[in-house]
Parts: C-alpha cells; structure tokens; sequence
C-alpha cells in the first residue's frame, strides 16, 4: 500500500459518518478562527481609542505674551477634546484622581495653573519648564498608559515647537536689531574716524604751534627781561630829571623876565636903527640935491670943469657909501624888529613856560614813579615771560604726546570702523519671511519623511505574520486529537516505515492546506488584508502548515501524549521567541538563541516578506529552512 492509499484510507476514516465530518470540518476552521478572530479585533484598536474614557484638568491661568493675552493650557484641551485619541471629560483635579483611582478614567491629563506662564518664560534670561502631569492606573489598562505617554509627548512636542518658533522669531528679531544698531555703531565709528583724523591734523597743527609759541615765548622773555632792565633806567633818570627840576620854576620865571627885557632893549634898538637909516637916507638924498651946488661953487671958486668933476667923483662915492649904510640901517632896524618880536614871544613863551614849570616839574615826578612801578611790572612781566616759555616748552612736548596719541587714536578707531563693519556684515539681517521660515524650522528643526521600503498599512496587518504562523501550528496541534500520526496496522503488515510515516502525514497535511486556505481568504477578503504576493503568500501558508504538521506528528510519534504536550510546549516557546510583537533581538538569552532554531521564526519573517513586498531572497531562505 502506497503513502497515498494510506492518508487517503486515514481521510476516510475521519470522514465516515456525520459527526466525524463535522469534527473535521471544525478542524479545518480553528485556524481561522483563532487567526481571523484576533486579527479582526486587533485591526485598528487606534481608530477607537475616543471610546477610552479619560479626564482632563484645564487649570492654567493664561500669560501676557507681546502685549497680548495667551492661554496656552487652553489650547491643549481644545485641542485634545477635538480629537485627542481618548474620549477626553473635562474635571477637576481631585476628581480626575478618584475617576482614574476608581476606574472611571483610564487615565487623566493635568495641565497646572503656570503651564502658560512658564511657556512664555522661554524668552527670558531665566526661563521655566512647562509641565503636563500625566495621571494613570495600571490596574485599570497598561496600554492605556502607553498610549496616554504618546498622546501626551505628541501635546508636549507640539507646545515645544510653537513655543520655540515663537522664541526662535524673538532671538531673529533680535538679531535685526542688534544689526541695526551694530550699523548705527558703524555710522558712528565713522563719524569718529573722521574725527580722529581731524582730531590728529589738528594736533600736528598744535604741536608745531606749540612749538612757534615756545620760541616766541623765549623771545618775549628776553625782550620782556630788556624791557624791565630799559624801564628800570628811565626810572632811575627820570628820578635824577625830577631832582634837578626843583628849581625850575625858579629859573623859568627869572628867564621869563630876562626875555621881557631883551625884548624891550632889541624894541629900541630897532627904533635906533630905523632912526640911523632914515638919516643916512636924508644925508644920502642931501648929496644928490647939492651936487649942482657945489659944483657951481667950485666953478666959482675958479676950479676947472675938470677940478670939478675930479671933486665930484670924489663925493658920489661918499654918497653911494650912505646910500649902502642907509640901507643896512634899515635892514639892522628891520631884523632888529624881527629880534624884537622874536624876544616879545621868547618872553611870552618864557613866561607861560615859567607858568607851566611846576605842572611840568610834578608830571616828571609822576612819570618817575610810573616809571618805577613799571620796571617792577616789566620784572613781573620779565618772570611771567619766562613761565610763559617754560610752559610753551611743556606744550609743544604735550601737544607731541597728544598728536601721538592722536595718530593712535585714528589708527585704533579706522580698526574700530573696521571690525564694526565686519561684525555688521557676519550678523544675519533677515527678512520677515526669512524669519517666519527660520524660527519654525529651528522652533521644529527635525523632520521626518517616512520612506517605507515595505509598509504593513495598518496594526492588524503589522500582526498578522505571527499570528497566522501561530493560527497554523494551533490548527496542525489540533488535529492531532482526532488523526492518527502513524498506521500501527500499516506496520504491523511489514509496510515501509518512511513510505507509513509519509501517510500518516498526509492526511492532515491536505486538512492543513484547506485550513490555511480558508484563513487566507478570510484574512484577504474579510479582513482586507492585501499581500504584495498574494499566490506566493498562500503557497508560503500550505508550506508552513505542512511542515508544523510533520513537526508534530514526529512529537506525536515518539514521545505519544508526551510528544501531544511537547507540542504545546514549543507553541509557547515560539509564541516569545518568533519576534512577532517585539523585535527579537530584544529578547534575553537563552531565548534569544532558540529563535533561530524554532521553525515559527521562519514562519513569521517569510510571511512579512510576501505580505509587505519586502525581500524576496529572505523569502526563499525562509522557505529553505522550512
């Protein structure tokens, strides 16, 4: 008898009458079952989580932000109540607390009185943490505490990122600014070199001044040191002047009288001398007119005409000589009138000089004592002259420091401009919409972009690989309860025990591929599960079933109702080890290495391949190992 003709007289027997075929029937759903049923639960718990009751304390105060009113706690609740994962109640605080103490709430958010000013303490030097108090109960529902952390790091996530945009906008439009001023900075550094400049030319101009004005400072000390010698001496006369006009007036006034008198002598003697020319001239004129006379006389007296003649040339002389004394006469007498008036005035002049000697006489007196109050200024003016030049000297060697530090001055203030408008050019002047797009990226500076090389597409379907690897060993465990694992009679007749044992597997190898057959299609139509693979799926679904229903008919062989209980055994072993939920890498040893040689493994990693479309090559390894 061939292994056929054995599973299929094993099918037979297992089909004979109503009852045996309703057994197998219920055989052939309990996979199924079990895997459509979970699956079916665990499609997308997340979509109902609003049916979770849980509470929610709203008791922040509000903050002035920019001059205006925030209520950032607020904002949150709405926020939540709108569509927030749970069915959020608004309440107090303690009765949040005896709601999730009692079981009312499955958990509880509190959001405190100073959530929102401490929110906007992230723009000062000192800012504050907000907090959220999350309240739970893990007799109530652990996952619910699970989830309730990610809804709330979600509300924490975002409140950060629009708190830190709002404070990233802050710090740019501190950066404008700073940038401003930095750029007033920059006009002023300017306007300073400027005059640092001017400030060192003014200086050098200084300097050199300093130095003409300590050299005249020098002249002016020596002329002034002359002067005071000069003005000492004419002191000294003009005291020696005063002594000896004491008696001036005297001898003014004697001289006034002496020129009265030598007026009035030089008046008659020019009277004298007008006298004297009037009778030369009348003497003179008498010789003329006698002419004739006497030279008819001397004819009388018998003188020849040249006797007479001879005489009378003898008498014109005389009489030209009286003529010339007549006219000197009258020059005398006229210069003696001239000398007349000159002494009339000289004695006018002698005698208001006499009237004015004793005003003259005090003058002098007065100018000597002038005369020596300024040699005592012209010493004073000497010494303050020579101060003078001293402190020029100390100018001209000050204002060179100053055109030094001058130069040093421009020098460090060009640097000064300098560095300004390098640092004015470092620093950001951005615009508002640079600023907009700026603080939101650094308020929310990461991003993540989801690129799914394979994607499950929802929670059922992420569970599905494991349980429908456990569904297959639970449906191959079962039908042991009614399938013989080997023909004893098969043996008892000499049969060949590999060709006996193949029957023996036979027969619930075909109930495993109707099981995992009516699995797929409830998993894919019911479920609407869709694999990437949906043939190579189903074909990976008969070579799982077939190869745990072999592992247990060897159990079931060796070992009997042992071997039953062994099966069971290593159902649970690969319940932890399979890496269905977790990763498995997590697991701790030894069970960490039993997940390499336990078959579910393979089960499970194969079906995530061709249901998400991930790499078939593992599929193939997979199916190998299988």
């Amino acid at each position: 008898m061939s292994a056929i003709s054995l599973g299929w007289s094993e099918l037979r027997r297992l089909t004979a009458g109503r009852l045996p075929m309703i057994a197998v029937l219920a055989l052939a759903l309990i996979p199924t079952l079990y895997g459509g049923l979970y699956l079916f639960a665990n499609g997308d718990p997340y979509s109902s989580l609003g049916a979770v009751p849980a509470a929610i304390v709203q008791a922040d105060a509000g903050a002035v932000q920019n001059g205006a009113k925030v209520n950032f706690g607020g904002d949150v609740a709405t926020s939540l109540q709108r569509g927030g994962g749970f069915g959020w109640t608004t309440t107090d605080e303690a009765s949040a607390q005896d709601g999730v103490r009692a079981g009312i709430f499955d958990a509880a958010l509190v959001i405190g009185s100073d959530f929102s000013a401490d929110l906007v303490s992230a723009g000062n030097l000192k800012p504050q943490q907000a907090s959220l108090t999350l309240i739970t109960n893990d007799a109530n529902n652990y996952l619910a505490r699970t989830i309730a952390d990610q809804i709330t790091e979600r509300v924490r996530a975002s409140i950060a990122s629009k708190v830190g945009t709002q404070a990233a906008a802050q710090f740019l439009d501190g950066f404008v600014a700073i940038r401003s001023s930095v750029g007033k900075a920059v006009d002023g550094a300017t306007r300073l070199d400027a005059g640092a400049a001017t400030l060192r030319d003014g200086t050098s101009t200084l300097r050199d001044g300093a130095g003409t004005l300590a050299a005249g400072a020098s002249t002016l000390a020596d002329g002034t040191g002359r002067i005071a010698t000069g003005v000492g001496q004419l002191a000294d006369g003009l005291r020696a002047v005063r002594a000896k006009t004491v008696a001036l007036p005297a001898q003014t006034a004697t001289l006034a009288d002496g020129a009265t008198q030598v007026a009035g002598g030089t008046s008659q003697l020019a009277g004298a001398g007008a006298a004297a020319a009037k009778a030369a001239t009348g003497l003179s004129g008498s010789l003329a007119a006698s002419r004739s006379g006497i030279a008819a006389d001397l004819a009388a007296d018998g003188l020849d005409d040249a006797q007479v003649q001879a005489v009378l040339a003898k008498l014109d002389p005389l009489r030209t000589q009286l003529q010339g004394a007549a006219a000197q006469a009258a020059g005398t007498a006229a210069g003696l009138g001239k000398l007349a008036d000159g002494a009339q005035r000289v004695a006018t002049g002698a005698t208001a000089l006499a009237a004015a000697t004793p005003e003259l006489t005090s003058a002098i007196g007065r100018a000597a004592d002038g005369a020596g109050t300024a040699a005592t200024g012209a010493d004073q003016a000497a010494t303050g002259a020579r101060a003078l030049s001293d402190g020029a000297g100390s100018l001209s060697t000050g204002s060179g420091k100053v055109a030094d530090g001058a130069a040093t001055l421009a020098g460090g203030t060009a640097d000064l401009r300098a560095g300004l408008t390098t640092g004015l050019n470092q620093i950001p002047n951005p615009d508002a919409a640079t600023v907009k797009g700026t603080s939101a990226t650094l308020g929310d500076p990461v991003v993540v972009t989801s690129n799914a090389l394979s994607a499950a597409g929802s929670y059922g379907a992420g569970l599905a690989p494991f349980f429908l690897s456990l569904s297959a060993w639970i449906g191959a465990y079962v039908m042991f309860l009614l399938v013989k694992p080997l023909s004893q009679r098969a043996l008892a007749a000499g049969r060949a025990p590999l060709r006996t044992a193949l029957g023996g597997w036979l027969a619930p190898a075909v109930i495993g591929v109707v099981q995992m057959a009516a699995m797929f299609a409830v998993v894919r139509l019911a479920l609407d599960i869709e694999p990437v693979h949906p043939w190579l799926t189903a074909l990976f679904l008969v070579l799982i079933s077939v190869t745990f229903v072999a592992i247990l008919q060897a159990l079931n062989v060796w070992f009997g109702a042992v071997g039953q209980f062994l099966g069971l055994v290593l159902m649970l072993t690969q319940l932890v080890t399979a890496g269905g939920t977790f990763p498995w890498q997590t697991l701790p040893e030894p069970l960490n290495s039993l997940h390499w040689v336990l078959p579910m493994s393979y089960g499970v990693d194969g079906l995530r391949q061709l249901l998400y479309g991930g790499n078939l090559a593992l599929g193939v390894r997979d199916s190998a190992v299988l």
